[in-house]
C-alpha cells in the first residue's frame, strides 16, 4: 500500500511540476496575424519585423499566431491563446481587429494591446471605446499616397493606375493621396489640365489572383506606365503583370523593391517603427500613458509615413535608383511640405456608394483635381 501511495505522490508531483513549466514556458509579446501571412511583404510582416527587432534587442520572448478562422470569433480565440500562453503585450495589425480588441480589452484588463490601423468598437459601430490598456495606432496614408503620386508624375509618367483592395478607410486614403500628389506634381511642372490620366480600380479583395493579374495586364496594355498596387497580396498580381510587360509598380505599406525589379518605390507606413515606439514606451521609458486609451497618428511630422530612402544592407546604395529623374533632393522638398503642414491632403470624404467606391465626379470635386483626369472601374 505504501508503495502505491508513494507512486501516486510521485505522479502528482510530476504533474504539478509539468503544469508549472507550461505556465512559464510561453512568450511575453504576441502578434496575431489577420487574413494574410507573416511573410506577406505587407502589413503583417512589417508589424512582425518591429516586434522581432525590439524583442530580440531586449531579450524578450515573442511569438506570432495565425488564427484558425478569419473572423471576429477566430481573432478573439487567437488572442485567448496568446494570453493563455503568457502574453503580456498583444500586437494586432489591421482594422479587422477593431471588434475583437473591443471585446479583449475588457476581458483582459491586465494585458496591453497595440492595435494598428484601427480603433476598438462594437460590431454594429454603435459604440467606440479605447480603454487604458489599448494603444490605437493610425497612419496618415493620404500623405504616403501623396508622395507616391507626386514622385510618379515628377519622374515623367503621365498614365497612372491605382489598384486598391477593398474600399476601407486606409486604402481610400492611399488612393486619394495618390491622386492629389499626382495633381500637385503636374501643376508644379506646368502641365495642361487633364494631362495626367489615372485608371482607378478596387479589386474587392486583398489576394493574389489570376483575375487581379489580368486586370493589371489590361491596364498596362492600355498604356498605363505605373500602377500603385494598394491591396496587400494584390501587389503580387500587379508585379507579375508588370514583369511580363516591362512596366512599373509602386508598392505599399513596406518597401517592396526586394520583391520585384518592377517596383520603383513604395508608399510605406512606419509599421515596424511604430510598434517599436510603443514597445519602447512599455518596457524602456515607462511612457505607456502617452499611447494608452488614445489614438496616435504616425505621419510625416514624426516620420511615420514616406517613401523608402535607404536600401537595406547597403548604406551606399541609392533608394531612388529606379526612378529616371526623381531623386532624394526632390523627395526631401516635397516631404517637408507635408511635415510642416503647408500641404494637407484630403484623407476622407462622404461617398454615396455603400461599398465606398467614389465616382469620378466625387473624386474630382472633393480632391480639387484639375490636372488629373480619372477613369473609375469596378
Amino acid at each position: 500500500m505504501k508503495k502505491v501511495v508513494s507512486v501516486l505522490l510521485v505522479l502528482v508531483m510530476a504533474f504539478a511540476l509539468t503544469g508549472c513549466a507550461s505556465k512559464t514556458s510561453g512568450y511575453e509579446i504576441a502578434l496575431i496575424t489577420d487574413k494574410g501571412n507573416i511573410d506577406d511583404k505587407s502589413f503583417n510582416q512589417g508589424a512582425w519585423e518591429g516586434v522581432v527587432a525590439f524583442a530580440e534587442a531586449n531579450k524578450i520572448t515573442h511569438q506570432y499566431i495565425k488564427p484558425e478562422e478569419a473572423s471576429d470569433a477566430g481573432y478573439l480565440a487567437a488572442i485567448d491563446n496568446a494570453v493563455t500562453s503568457g502574453a503580456k503585450v498583444v500586437v494586432t495589425p489591421g482594422f479587422l481587429f477593431e471588434v475583437p480588441i473591443y471585446e479583449a480589452q475588457t476581458k483582459y484588463p491586465d494585458v496591453k494591446f497595440i492595435l494598428l490601423d484601427g480603433t476598438p468598437h462594437t460590431a454594429d459601430y454603435a459604440t467606440f471605446e479605447t480603454k487604458k490598456n489599448v494603444a490605437s495606432v493610425m497612419y496618415a496614408e493620404e500623405q504616403s499616397g501623396y508622395l507616391a503620386g507626386f514622385a510618379a508624375v515628377k519622374d515623367g509618367n503621365t498614365k497612372l493606375g491605382f489598384m486598391g483592395g477593398m474600399a476601407v478607410p486606409a486604402v481610400q486614403a492611399f488612393g486619394y493621396g495618390f491622386l492629389q500628389g499626382a495633381d500637385a506634381a503636374a501643376k508644379e511642372l506646368g502641365l495642361a489640365d487633364g494631362a495626367i490620366s489615372v485608371t482607378y480600380h478596387y479589386t474587392g479583395d486583398f489576394a493574389e489572383t489570376d483575375t487581379n493579374k489580368a486586370t493589371a495586364k489590361t491596364m498596362y496594355q492600355e498604356g498605363t506606365q505605373v500602377i500603385f498596387a494598394c491591396g496587400g497580396s494584390v501587389g503580387k498580381s500587379v508585379m507579375a503583370a508588370a514583369s511580363e510587360s516591362g512596366t512599373k509598380v509602386i508598392g505599399v505599406d513596406v518597401d517592396q523593391r526586394y520583391d520585384s525589379e518592377t517596383v520603383i518605390t513604395s508608399a510605406t507606413k512606419g509599421l515596424g517603427a511604430s510598434v517599436q515606439a510603443v514597445l519602447e514606451a512599455i518596457y524602456k521609458t515607462s511612457k505607456w500613458d502617452t499611447y494608452a486609451g488614445v489614438t496616435t497618428v504616425f505621419n510625416a511630422s514624426n516620420n511615420g509615413v514616406g517613401l523608402p530612402t535607404a536600401v537595406i544592407g547597403d548604406d551606399k546604395a541609392n533608394a531612388f535608383d529606379r526612378f529616371t529623374s526623381f531623386d532624394k533632393a526632390a523627395y526631401d522638398a516635397v516631404y517637408a511640405t507635408l511635415a510642416n503642414g503647408s500641404v494637407v491632403p484630403v484623407r476622407t470624404f462622404t461617398v454615396a456608394d455603400a461599398n465606398g467606391y467614389a465616382t469620378v465626379d466625387e473624386l474630382k470635386t472633393n480632391l480639387a483635381l484639375t490636372k488629373v483626369a480619372v477613369e473609375t472601374r469596378q
